[in-house]
């Protein structure tokens, strides 16, 4: 249940190192990291050792093994992290170095996919106000709407359908496709914008999707 989900953040580490000089610099890009299962935390790792600015973020949750409760943690996106650089061929090469890793997510190392700030920092705020978050499925429609009060106050999202009650805030990043939910109440959002228009949704910025339950 997402009550027993607990958010943690994964503080970012400091850029240093002669091949990531422009990594982790304000306006910097956001790439995606692609890794082998169980080993976001390995490559990320082995490249904040390098100086490069990596962002895991991660929840704990309580699972139930042998009929003992036990609480574990683990990425918020599985398989993926974020890597905060203006890339270059020979920090691209560094990078594809670090073992656990598949690839960058791109086409090449001069067109790599790049996460919006925005993204970013919505994640960050959310896991930073210590909400419930868990893995939620991608969703794209709706209306548009915005939080407005709480730790969370301005956040915009898409209301998906609406119940008196609490709701799910739902965080998508476009690039891989997966989003996270976090309980918000629903008496706390107003309407900013009409639904979106088919022509709209594709390649859309971040989308915060609210899905209230039934």
């Amino acid at each position: 249940m997402i009550e027993d989900v607990v958010s943690h953040l994964a503080e970012p580490t400091e850029p240093g190192g002669a091949a990531t000089l422009s990594c982790g610099r304000q306006g910097s890009p956001w790439h995606v990291l692609w890794t082998r299962s169980h080993c976001e935390r390995l490559v990320g790792d082995q490249l904040a050792a390098k100086g490069f600015e990596v962002f895991l973020p991660s929840v704990s949750a309580w699972s139930a093994l042998g009929g003992v409760r036990r609480r574990s943690g683990g990425p918020l996106f599985p398989g993926y992290l974020f890597l905060h650089c203006a890339v270059d061929k020979e920090s691209f090469l560094e990078v594809r170095k670090a073992r656990g890793l598949v690839r960058i997510l791109g086409e090449r190392w001069d067109r790599l996919g790049v996460v919006p700030e925005a993204e970013i920092e919505a994640i960050r705020r959310v896991l930073e106000a210590g909400a419930p978050v868990l893995p939620y499925a991608f969703l794209r429609e709706g209306q548009r709407m915005r939080i407005t009060r709480g730790a969370l106050k301005d956040l915009e999202g898409i209301l998906v359908r609406a119940r008196p009650t609490k709701g799910l805030l739902v965080l998508s990043v476009e690039l891989l496709r997966r989003s996270v939910a976090v309980e918000v109440d629903c008496t706390s959002v107003e309407a900013v914008a009409s639904p979106l228009p088919p022509s709209r949704r594709e390649g859309a910025p971040l989308r915060a999707l609210l899905q209230l339950r039934s």
